[in-house]
């Protein structure tokens, strides 16, 4: 099971293997008090591509068609399967407010489809 979460919720045992999945460390948070097993930022989005989108609903469809080309030739999400392997819960944590319009939305929708 993959499953994503804001990294500002609390921790939980039902997380299980928790990644940060945001190229920037997430403001205000104290790296003691996240909770990560992983940070893997390689799995985001292009420093470009993240600043062009900048969380605009508006350009979601194309944000995401550019992002899912990135992670098809992304070495870190042959990490994420990897741990996949050995992990029976993921979780990938994300900063940004917008739960629906973020790009962890769109590396869980891959990942799901990579793992079948």
């Amino acid at each position: 099971m993959i499953k994503m979460k804001r990294i500002y919720e609390p921790a939980s045992k039902d997380d299980g293997f928790r990644i940060l999945v945001d190229r920037l460390w997430p403001r205000g948070l104290k790296k003691e008090d996240a909770h990560i097993q992983l940070w893997l930022k390689e799995v985001s989005p292009s420093t470009e591509l993240r600043k062009w989108f900048d969380h605009q609903p508006q350009k979601w469809e194309i944000f995401k068609k550019n992002y899912l080309e990135e992670l098809a030739t992304n070495k870190g999400v042959k990490e994420l399967l990897k741990i996949k392997e050995t992990q029976p819960i993921i979780t990938l944590l994300y900063a940004a407010h917008d739960q629906q319009y973020n790009h962890a939305s769109v590396l869980l929708e891959f990942l799901k489809r990579e793992i079948g």
